[in-house]
């Protein structure tokens, strides 16, 4: 076995947290065996399936706590780690720190546009410098998707350092069993809610769908990431009265389990998407799925095949999807047999890894 380190941030669970734990779990059966190193430990220490005894962390007093780099680097020797992997911006910096004392090849994974990650258009601008500073000395780039591959080269960086690794989720291996509704459809949701979501536009389609007596109700999965957007999405569902219509799940660790009471997913997204592991995992779960036609979505989802993409930020153009669905213009039974076939077919973890493997195997000349 081949040790690599991951070096991650650790405060969420969500789609980049899922890639992260799920290439821990399946590199060992490419050779390679994985340690997760949490810069910012919060709630992936406590959610991830990855056995403790991988996961460590080293956690940053401030943005700027580069100690943390050079307690890596006598880690990284200290257990003869042969690649370091690094997953964020900031990951990125403390990586390039301890890669280049360690002497070890760093290979850096971008999961979405470094400009768009967070809603603070000033941490943006920080973040997307990071990455073009540290970028100069990582061995290779992992991008999840072309479109984010398009985007690197755009910096300047050489295509032929970037590869491009598709996301992927586990196979449930047939197609769940499931009936097409009488009546009401249950719409859902799962993400970190943040305005680039897009919840604010879905709560305006759920309105019109209210306003014509369509009969629905919506599942929200997932926790907010400000108490401060919580308040603006409540004052939002208390302004279209949809509050007996909704059921706010909360953060779920078994995300499958809450996707079988889907009967659409839908992921409205503004931006920042690269691949996201939620529609992959709807797809798996075979639950039909509207989002918005961005970056690397279209990659995934093939618009009346795999389900519908519709213009983000257009809550129009998402009511009409959802009742060109609920009204079965779009066959839902087709819709959701091609969506799992897809996904079985090109995004599934194991290639995921193996795939990433390939990239070790590279770097290390094997």
């Amino acid at each position: 076995m081949i040790r690599v380190m991951h070096i991650i941030n650790g405060e969420f669970y969500s789609g980049a947290e899922r890639v992260q734990d799920l290439l821990a779990l399946r590199l060992p059966n490419y050779g390679y065996d994985v340690c997760l190193a949490c810069i910012k430990p919060a709630l992936f220490p406590l959610k991830c399936f990855s056995p403790q005894k991988q996961v460590c962390s080293f956690p940053m007093r401030s943005k700027i706590d580069l100690i943390q780099a050079l307690k890596i680097t006598g880690y990284i020797r200290r257990h003869n780690f042969r690649i370091i992997h690094t997953h964020t911006p900031r990951a990125l910096l403390i990586g390039r720190i301890a890669a280049g004392i360690a002497q070890a090849p760093l290979i850096h994974h971008v999961h979405s546009p470094a400009g768009l990650c967070t809603d603070d258009p000033f941490r943006n601008r920080i973040n997307g410098f990071i990455e073009r500073i540290c970028l100069a000395g990582v061995k290779k780039i992992i991008t999840v998707s072309e479109s984010l591959k398009k985007h690197i080269t755009a910096m300047g960086i050489n295509s032929g350092r970037i590869a491009v690794v598709s996301n992927g989720v586990p196979a449930p291996g047939i197609l769940p069993c499931k009936t097409i509704p009488d009546k009401k459809w249950i719409i859902g949701m799962a993400a970190l809610f943040r305005p680039r979501k897009g919840l604010e536009i879905l709560l305006e389609s759920l309105a019109h769908l209210k306003a014509q007596n369509i009969d629905f109700r919506f599942r929200a999965v997932g926790q907010f990431e400000t108490e401060a957007y919580h308040s603006e999405i409540r004052m939002k569902v208390e302004k279209y009265k949809l509050g007996r219509r909704i059921d706010w799940v909360g953060f779920r660790q078994d995300v499958d389990h809450e996707l079988q009471k889907m009967d659409i997913f839908v992921l409205p997204s503004l931006a920042g998407e690269g691949m996201p592991m939620v529609i992959l995992e709807a797809m798996a779960a075979g639950v039909p799925v509207i989002s918005s036609g961005i970056e690397g979505i279209p990659e995934i989802i093939r618009h009346q095949k795999e389900g519908l993409l519709v213009e983000p930020g257009n809550s129009r153009s998402l009511t009409d999807a959802l009742k060109q669905i609920m009204q079965s213009k779009i066959k839902w039974p087709i819709v959701r047999e091609n969506a799992f076939r897809r996904q079985l077919q090109f995004y599934t973890d194991l290639r995921m890894a193996r795939n990433t493997a390939s990239v070790y195997d590279e770097v290390l000349g094997k």
